[in-house]
């Protein structure tokens, strides 16, 4: 049969048709590999189009499905209910939960399309098992609770004095301890450390992290005493949201868990109460924690240091702390000796507080050969932390360059009861011993030391009566 039309051409007919069947099965290969089940009604339901997915959730065949309707399947028990034709009742978007007979579950989405009259032309369904949607949440919320953990270590370790502490050591005892803690830091074994109270205890700490393979991750130093016994729990094992009143809606991480994959440092172990120490003990052995209020543990791959100045042996014997405890944290015991028993770092101590000082308000000064013989004589019941804060209560009351005690009003602080030992000689019955050069090194020391001392501290007049300028004896003073 030919056609009436002038403008008819048989050739491009047949071409537009093998298009549009190309097209349809190009159209059902896409579909069909989809990962998600889909189908397309027109505006009354009717199944137009169909993947493998739907039929496998639909219990059909997708020859089975097409020229249907959606009302059927409900009405045939296929699955609960049809969000397709919620679209179409109230022309919008719908999701939802749907059942189907064998009891799997989908997470449904219709959504109505419109022609430029605002009339539905079709609807477009799509789904995705619920077990896979989940697996997407639980990832989020663990992307969620990471985050959450690396702000609260964040907003932490603001809160505490991190500081570039570094260890100064003089002494031979503590160039012992040092060789040894760097050999343990390589370990992830746990370390006690022991010590009267300023010692450096947190310091070491901080070394042992610092040179172990776990540097890249948190230090979170704790003082157990400072945190009171009802918050205990909570603040090391944390909290989901709603755990019990007053809590942080969105729940909090704890300790063990801000600490993962770095060190936790327990300061003043000894005040943890029995109730909370057996709690630990369950965590030191395990490699588990549990939060508040949930349900699963989270492994907590922690390196534990703990510190007290206490004698744990003696707390056991009077039940006050746990013996198991105690034989699980003192794996390596590290006993820090107090100042007194290590006068060589007195003044390497000193001279780098004064340096952090200087470098701090920008300033040079230095410590009169007075100061210098009344630190050796002190015994520093303080340890290492009063050394600290005396050499800054001298710094800041001082009114010249050179830091003399007789001339600060807290010299009554730093005396004895009993007359002292004198550990640092005057110069003049100093007997020198060594190379010619550092015999040579230190004659100019005592002198320069002298002309200071004479000058009440005044580098400008002290470099003038030793005829040098006074940038010279800054780096003489800073070099000795």
């Amino acid at each position: 049969m030919v056609s009436e039309n002038p403008n008819f051409n048989p050739q491009k007919a047949i071409s537009t048709e093998f298009n549009k069947t190309v097209g349809q099965h190009f159209l059902q290969q896409i579909i069909d590999n989809s990962y998600d089940s889909m189908f397309v009604t027109d505006n009354l339901g009717n199944v137009l189009l169909a993947n493998k997915g739907t039929g496998k959730f639909m219990g059909l065949t997708t020859g089975e499905l097409v020229g249907k309707n959606v009302k059927d399947f409900v009405k045939n028990g296929v699955y609960d209910w049809s969000p397709t034709m919620q679209a179409i009742k109230t022309r919008s978007i719908v999701s939802g939960i749907v059942r189907n007979n064998q009891g799997e579950q989908q997470v449904v989405t219709s959504k109505p399309l419109m022609d430029e009259f605002n009339d539905i032309v079709m609807v477009i369904t799509n789904a995705r098992d619920t077990d896979v949607v989940n697996q997407y949440i639980e990832a989020l919320e663990k992307e969620r609770t990471t985050a959450h953990i690396y702000k609260t270590a964040v907003k932490y370790l603001s809160d505490t004095d991190g500081g570039n502490k570094e260890i100064v050591a003089e002494s031979k005892q503590m160039r012992q301890i040092i060789r040894t803690s760097n050999f343990i830091a390589k370990t992830d074994s746990t370390v006690m450390l022991l010590g009267e109270t300023g010692t450096g205890k947190e310091v070491m700490a901080r070394h042992i992290h610092r040179n172990s393979h776990r540097s890249k991750e948190p230090f979170i130093p704790v003082n157990c005493a400072a945190i009171p016994h009802e918050l205990l729990e909570s603040e090391f094992f944390g909290y989901v949201r709603g755990a019990f009143s007053g809590a942080n809606p969105q729940g909090k991480p704890g300790l063990f868990e801000i600490a993962n994959n770095g060190t936790l440092f327990l300061d003043e172990i000894a005040e943890l109460p029995l109730s909370m120490q057996s709690k630990m003990l369950r965590v030191l052995e395990s490699g588990e924690a549990k939060r508040l209020g949930d349900t699963s543990a989270y492994r907590a791959n922690v390196r534990f240091i703990a510190a007290t100045n206490r004698d744990l042996k003696t707390m056991i014997n009077q039940k006050l702390f746990r013996s198991d405890l105690y034989y699980r944290l003192n794996v390596i015991p590290i006993n820090l000796p107090p100042l007194k028993e290590r006068p060589e770092d007195i003044l390497a101590l000193a001279n780098k507080f004064l340096e952090d000082l200087n470098r701090k308000y920008a300033l040079q000064k230095i410590l009169s050969k007075t100061a210098t013989q009344a630190l050796y004589n002190y015994n520093w019941p303080g340890n290492v932390r009063e050394l600290r804060n005396v050499i800054e209560r001298l710094f800041i009351t001082s009114v010249g360059d050179l830091l003399n005690f007789q001339e600060d009003f807290f010299i009554n602080s730093i005396s004895r009861s009993d007359p002292p030992t004198e550990k640092y000689p005057p110069e003049k019955n100093k007997f020198y011993e060594g190379t010619l050069k550092e015999v040579i090194k230190a004659v100019e020391e005592g002198y320069i030391n002298q002309v200071l001392t004479e000058c009440s501290g005044r580098v400008g007049e002290a470099a003038k009566k030793l005829g040098i300028h006074r940038s010279i004896l800054y780096r003489k003073k800073n070099n000795k």
